[in-house]
Order: C-alpha cells, then sequence, then structure tokens
C-alpha cells in the first residue's frame, strides 16, 4: 500500500494513510513515520484495529517503552498506560502537559489509542514548542537561552487527588522517591531536526531555577500562553479505530474534560527518550 501524509495545519499535525499498525511494522515504513513525526509533531492514523499487545509492539520500533509509576497499566501489556475516566482522577491530562519531564530523559513521544469514546467531547490539543519558538522575538530567545528549569512530578499528582487511600499514598510516596525534581533547559534542541522548542509546560515545570521566585512566574505566566495559541495548535476530534502519535520532545498536549459523566477510555504507549539540551 502507499504511503500518504495529510497536513492538517501550517504548524502541526498530518493524517497518515497507508500502514497498518496491527502488522509488523517494516522499515520502510517506520522510516516515513519518524520522517512524518519529524516533519509534523503529531500524526494519526484512521480505522486501526491493534490489541493492546499489538500496540506494545509498534511503539516497541521506536525506543524502549516507559511504565508509569502512578497511572494503571494493562494486564496484558504492562507497558501500556491505562487512562479511564471511571477509575483515574485524569484532571491533570486536562491542562497543557507535556508527558513525563520529571525524569532525567522524557519521552520522545506517546502512542495513544482510543478505546472508549464519549458521543460528544473528548477531544485533544497538540501545540508545536518549536513553532512556538521561532515566534519568539530574537532577544527573547537570546534571553531563554542558558536557562534551566525543574520539573516535579508533584506538579500533576499531589497527594489530595493521588494519595486518598494507604495503598495510594504509599504508591505516590514511592513514585517521588524515585523521581527526585529534576532540571532540563528551557529551550532543548530536537536530537534530529536541530530545531529549537520551548520545554516548559503546566503539568509538570516548578519554575526557572535562574530567577526569582516572582520572574520565574511571570515568565512562565508569559511562556504558557504564548506557547498554547491557536496558530501553533491542532485539535484531533477522536472516532473508534483512531491512534495519535506524537513527537514528545516538541509539543505539549491538553485532553479536553468536557465529556462528563461519560466514559473515556485511552491507551497510551510511551517511548524513553534521551536527556535534553
Amino acid at each position: 500500500m502507499t504511503v500518504s501524509v495529510t497536513r492538517l495545519t501550517p504548524t502541526i499535525g498530518a493524517i497518515v494513510d497507508g500502514i497498518s499498525l496491527g502488522a509488523p511494522l517494516t522499515d520502510a515504513a517506520q522510516q516515513e513515520i519518524n520522517q512524518a513525526l519529524v516533519d509534523h509533531h503529531v500524526i494519526f492514523f484512521r480505522d486501526q484495529n491493534v490489541t493492546p499487545a499489538q500496540h506494545r509492539a509498534f511503539a516497541s520500533r521506536f525506543g524502549q517503552l516507559h511504565i508509569h509509576p502512578i497511572y494503571p497499566n494493562h494486564p496484558e501489556a504492562p507497558e501500556i498506560t491505562v487512562l479511564d475516566s471511571d477509575i483515574t482522577d485524569l484532571q491533570d491530562n486536562a491542562i497543557w502537559h507535556t508527558d513525563v519531564t520529571f525524569t532525567k530523559t522524557p519521552p520522545m513521544g506517546g502512542v495513544l489509542v482510543a478505546r472508549i469514546l464519549p458521543e460528544q467531547g473528548g477531544d485533544t490539543l497538540w501545540s508545536s514548542s518549536a513553532a512556538a519558538y521561532d515566534a519568539l522575538s530574537p532577544p527573547m530567545q537570546k534571553f531563554l537561552e542558558g536557562l534551566t528549569a525543574s520539573h516535579s512530578i508533584v506538579q500533576s499528582f499531589p497527594a489530595v487527588r493521588f494519595g486518598m487511600t494507604p495503598q495510594a499514598q504509599e504508591r505516590l510516596e514511592q513514585a517521588k522517591r524515585d523521581h527526585p525534581p529534576v532540571s532540563h533547559p528551557v529551550i532543548r534542541t530536537h536530537p534530529v531536526s536541530g530545531r529549537k522548542g520551548l520545554f516548559v509546560q503546566e503539568g509538570f515545570t516548578t519554575h526557572i531555577n535562574e530567577l526569582t521566585a516572582a520572574e520565574s512566574h511571570a515568565l512562565l505566566t508569559f511562556l504558557y500562553a504564548h506557547s498554547t495559541k491557536p496558530e501553533f495548535v491542532v485539535r484531533w476530534k477522536w472516532r473508534d479505530g483512531d491512534v495519535a502519535f506524537w513527537d514528545n520532545r516538541v509539543t505539549q498536549h491538553y485532553a479536553i474534560d468536557d465529556y462528563r459523566p461519560a466514559r473515556r477510555v485511552m491507551n497510551r504507549a510511551t517511548i524513553i527518550g534521551d536527556q535534553p539540551v
């Protein structure tokens, strides 16, 4: 089958046709996907029918998979995170965030499979951190170079929501012990494209290390608003059989929480990346 890539916006997002994710991935198809990720930051596949094991197999072609310390895992594939609105507090997904930046080697990407969808709502937004950086003035770009920011698991997993039972409290405390706060550059360089992008976000960034608390708050407030402007964003309306694959190094995303009391279940494979520079 011929692979085709259809751009969704000028800055981010594309639909990839001609690849079955349930079948073993050829080297040629993997190269096409890698290039589409570099070019479009998030890509979507329609009409896929993948089991958890196939989901894991596809994602593992791109790197080692991360096992989340808080969210439940799929019983058939522990590397697959289960995001089920009926059993887990998913408020931290309804903010702009980049996944798992509380680790020294944050993910290079995520592969999300829709399992149960509400009749209305539940769309997901992605923004291009590279496009946001490009839109900054040269003096602001220069000022941000060399700054670092702290990232903490506690930012999106507070005890008030994830430590409500003794078992949950112990799991959270263990996750905090295993993942102390880390620092990453405010501007990171993509290891493949060489493009620079903002690498701070509301989900896990706590402060900019070199600034005062007031300065850090003011600058982060500006950068959060700037990086999620509509000009840098694509909105995806899910349907059965959809799969999204995003480059976690140059994107943020936001799972819109507008479907309650309906249920939404997604499965995510998270691909470990490199240390940001």
